[in-house]
């Protein structure tokens, strides 16, 4: 299936994709599917019930807040936050929700949201069923979703039965890559880049002046992100008391550049503080972009960044060719494997992120498509069996100082990849199938459970 640039690259909010955005959309999708029943007139409240991940981690992650935003209509992209506020102290007050072109109808988050500590829905790790009843408890309209990773939702049906609009005619693009492998083919048969034939996909569905421009209004949230979190102290939110680190690492770092004091080995400091930033944000429920997910929101910008601001020749010209080869094997990525800590643990996360990284930094430094895909892979490589285990189920230790390694990781794994040919002995494409049996094999406690790893070995003191 086709996935576009805007698919990978979504802006939203904080602190997850998966658990946040993805409940959040899954909540307006009822209310599109409650207007259109006939049902609509004799429902009298609405609940909902999270499952697996979603239950085991989702008050770490603001999920029933992202449900109740949900229900109150708003869609991430779209939320202004002091009055999203409002409207959930009314909310809380009130217990009534009057969604529009629907009957009054009464919704207590507090009671009407279920964390289901039992096993999860059979369809993904993040499930989520929301019901509307009528009177006695009627239930008159039911619908599961299933929340994928970076944002993305499917129904329960479109699960088990994917529909046919999805398997979209291969023949309406005009490079219809599925894998590494066939994307290296076109590349070598049109002589194009892979940010070229990227291009020339995602022109079937808008003008290109038109993907250019929303190309770098992404950018432009996504570099706004960082410079808030350099901005920014404080404590996170949640209880564990984490301080930002950003913006006293920022300060250092110029201080050394004025006194010429920099180690060599600061361009890592760079990376991790720019990646740190955007983490910071997201984990206080900021504004941040899917890249491929929240929890790994960092990694992306941290090295586009890097890139404009370090490297020599960059060029601002350059930044669509890097996010549109990134996109490119974050879509291979998703299709092949998963971008979900819930399904595949940090390693479709952080590793993905990574890769698509790579990839990027590769490109706009004059890779061939051949040595971004071996970018790509050795990116990957080293994330491999990376577990995604959050303390106290929230988006902050170790996922923030994650996406720093990250980010240095992929500029280490494009440098490399640059320094031959782009031929190399393991393909992309392996590489991501073993991602894919590692993250099934993988248990349970250790894919955004707050489980097992990290989040259970925790200090005495």
């Amino acid at each position: 299936m086709f996935l576009s640039v805007f698919d990978i690259f979504k802006i939203g909010i904080g602190p997850s994709s998966s658990h946040t955005m993805g409940p959040m959309t899954a909540a307006v999708s009822f209310l599109d599917l409650l207007r259109a029943s006939p049902a609509a007139g004799r429902i009298q409240r609405l609940g909902v019930r999270l499952y697996g991940s979603l239950a085991f981690t989702g008050k770490g992650h603001a999920t029933d807040r992202a449900v109740a935003l949900g229900l109150l209509g708003w869609v991430p992209a779209a939320l202004d936050m002091d009055l999203a506020e409002e409207q959930l102290a009314a909310l809380a007050e009130t217990g009534i929700l009057a969604p529009l072109g629907l009957p009054v109808v009464a919704f207590k988050p507090a009671q009407d949201i279920v964390f289901d500590y039992g096993p999860p829905l059979p369809g993904h790790a993040n499930g989520l069923v929301f019901n509307a009843y009528g009177a006695d408890d009627e239930v008159l309209v039911s619908q599961t979703y299933y929340s994928i990773g970076g944002g993305f939702i499917q129904t329960a049906a479109e699960r088990e039965h994917p529909l046919e609009s999805e398997a979209q005619d291969c023949s309406r693009w005009p490079y219809p890559f599925e894998n590494a492998a066939q994307m290296l083919s076109m590349a070598k048969a049109s002589g194009q880049s892979i940010a070229a034939m990227k291009r020339a996909n995602e022109a079937m569905l808008h003008a290109p002046e038109v993907v250019e421009a929303q190309v770098l209004q992404v950018w432009s949230v996504m570099n706004g992100c960082i410079e808030r979190g350099l901005a920014q102290g404080g404590e996170l939110p949640g209880g564990l008391k984490v301080r930002r680190r950003a913006r006293h690492i920022h300060h250092q770092l110029l201080n050394e550049r004025l006194a010429n004091s920099a180690q060599p080995h600061a361009a890592s400091d760079w990376l991790s503080v720019y990646a740190m930033a955007v983490n910071e944000e997201n984990a206080a429920g900021g504004k941040v972009v899917t890249a491929p997910t929240n929890g790994a929101a960092g990694v992306v910008p941290a090295v586009l960044r890097y890139y404009l601001d370090h490297c020599k020749g960059a060029e601002a010209a350059k930044i669509s060719d890097f996010l549109l080869t990134a996109a490119a094997i974050g879509g291979l990525i998703k299709h092949n494997a998963s971008i979900s800590g819930a399904e595949a643990g940090c390693q479709g996360e952080v590793g993905s992120a990574s890769a698509m990284a790579a990839a990027g930094l590769c490109a706009v430094l004059g890779g061939t498509p051949e040595q971004v895909e071996n970018a790509a892979e050795i990116a990957l490589e080293h994330h491999l069996g990376m577990t995604c285990d959050p303390v106290g189920g929230l988006v902050q230790v170790p996922c923030i100082e994650r996406n720093g390694i990250g980010a240095t990781k992929a500029v280490a794994a494009a440098s490399l990849a640059l320094r031959g040919d782009g031929s190399h002995f393991m393909p992309l494409d392996n590489c991501i199938e073993a991602m894919r049996q590692t993250g099934e094999d993988m248990h349970a406690k250790f894919k955004e459970t707050s489980l097992g790893g990290l989040a259970v070995n925790l200090p005495e003191c």
